[in-house]
């Protein structure tokens, strides 16, 4: 196996691709904007071989992809550009198969950045969270206006969800405009090339803030403008990189911000009339998604869109029709017993903060289920997500703990999600640990009475939906 030359954008439709895990939500929608390109896709996925989630793998190959066991079958010729991204291990039976024939390899973040930066016009959105909301609000606001854009989302866009895309996280179009998410995590956000940068927050998750501060401070230094978040101290510190900056935000002191005092929320809506301070003219919004942190991400979306030419009062004017993402705040249904099941994607400290806010927003106790996305995750910010987890829930909520997913591999479990419940006790909160997500669901639905919220948080798994819908079917 090689590493990645650099491949020409023209060039891309007209290779033989294998996508190592391409159910993954990184991963899936980059297979289906080089599918929509005209290339030729294959792929397998540990998940499909394990019989989870198998509409999904039935949906990709009824548009054509060819599916194959996780057991290098599918790895036939030099030819094939393999990808893969950095968490697959050297071991996994695609690798050894692609290294013996010597095909090139190519991570997603460096398939992705060709794409990229191969468009007249590149939005990039980056930040610890909401970069898949804002990323499909700034794409439905294009969408809207004409712009026909390409839009890679780590999450399912219902507005363009349809009987032959059920699984929409990537939209391809004709125009010039390329809108991505961009993730630090792994360090990749150093591959893109964006006009607009857009900065939601800087805060802990994957690496530390030294790490963060450079990472996010060179994204910035890189775009022609940059959108930052004014309400986020880290993100300001970082502004004088920028050639141009818009700012965002709740503060006085941000360029698009919202009138004092126009916040009226819902159970499922929030609204707002957005002010533009540089000229001081004010937009009504209403969302069809809740939360405050939402109306922020709006905020962001809008500013990034105003970087982009849109004209403010047309992408409020659009922004009202964004119907939201699957797996953040989803509200799965509320049963006969008046029990309401929210299905969200909430991981990091600030993700769980936020969708603990929205919940506790409004009246009702909260059972919070939080499935950790991985070992590692999970001593990495620990003691933030306790501590989150027991201040922002009150005395007569609980929080229940399963096991962290996992899907094989040599990880260090020595560490797990008892650790998490030990700290949430500590700070003062609620707190069990079944190691077993059906037990999990057993003890909920024993738990939960009228007007409960059962709020399931978790990611790296989208058997999480499936076991939302289980326990409101449940209740």
């Amino acid at each position: 196996m090689t590493d990645a030359p650099r491949i020409a954008a023209d060039d891309l439709a007209s290779r033989d691709w294998f996508f190592c895990g391409i159910g993954g939500s990184g991963m899936l929608p980059l297979a289906l904007i080089l599918r929509g390109m005209g290339a030729r896709v294959a792929g397998s996925d540990r998940s499909r071989d394990q019989g989870r989630t198998p509409e999904k793998f039935a949906w990709l190959e009824s548009l054509g992809f060819q599916m194959f066991e996780q057991d290098g079958s599918g790895i036939t010729s030099a030819d094939q550009i393999l990808v893969a991204s950095a968490a697959v291990e050297d071991t996994v039976p695609e690798m050894v198969r692609a290294k013996t024939l010597g095909c090139t390899r190519m991570s997603r973040a460096e398939l992705l950045s060709t794409l990229f930066n191969a468009a007249p016009q590149r939005i990039a959105v980056g930040g610890t969270s909401g970069k898949s909301t804002v990323t499909g609000m700034i794409g439905w606001i294009l969408t809207e206006a004409a712009r026909d854009p390409t839009i890679m989302n780590g999450a399912v866009m219902k507005n363009f969800v349809a009987d032959d895309a059920p699984f929409a996280s990537a939209r391809v179009g004709a125009g010039d405009v390329f809108v991505s998410e961009v993730d630090e995590s792994d360090g990749s956000i150093a591959l893109y090339n964006p006009a607009v940068a857009v900065l939601n927050n800087v805060s802990l998750d994957h690496k530390s803030l030294e790490e963060l501060r450079a990472l996010f401070g060179d994204f910035l230094a890189r775009a022609g403008s940059a959108v930052v978040n004014a309400d986020d101290a880290e993100s300001m510190s970082l502004i004088s990189r920028a050639q141009y900056a818009l700012t965002f935000g709740f503060s006085a002191a941000a360029q698009i911000s919202v009138e004092e005092g126009s916040v009226s929320e819902g159970p499922a809506t929030i609204s707002a009339r957005v002010i533009d301070r540089r000229s001081a003219t004010t937009h009504p919004l209403t969302l069809q998604v809740p939360g405050r942190h939402n109306l922020a991400n709006a905020l962001a979306a809008l500013a990034a869109a105003d970087a982009a030419g849109v004209p403010l009062g047309d992408a409020v004017r659009h922004l009202g029709g964004f119907a939201g993402l699957a797996r953040r705040f989803d509200i799965v249904g509320t049963s006969a017993s008046g029990v309401t099941v929210i299905d969200d994607f909430g991981h990091n400290p600030e993700k769980v903060a936020a969708t603990l806010a929205t919940v506790k927003a409004h009246p009702g106790r909260v059972i919070a289920f939080f499935q950790p996305h991985g070992y590692g995750p999970l001593r990495q910010m620990g003691h933030e997500l306790a501590e989150v987890m027991a201040t922002r829930l009150g005395a007569d909520d609980v929080t229940i703990l399963c096991d962290p997913v996992y899907f094989g591999g040599t990880v260090d479990r020595s560490v797990g999600s008892e650790r998490i419940v030990s700290l949430i006790r500590e700070h003062g909160g609620t707190a069990e640990h079944i190691p077993a997500r059906t037990d999990c669901a057993s003890r909920i639905v024993a738990l939960a009475r009228p007007g409960d919220r059962v709020v399931i948080m978790g990611a790296r798994d989208d058997t999480l939906s499936l076991f939302a819908r289980d326990i409101l079917k449940l209740m």
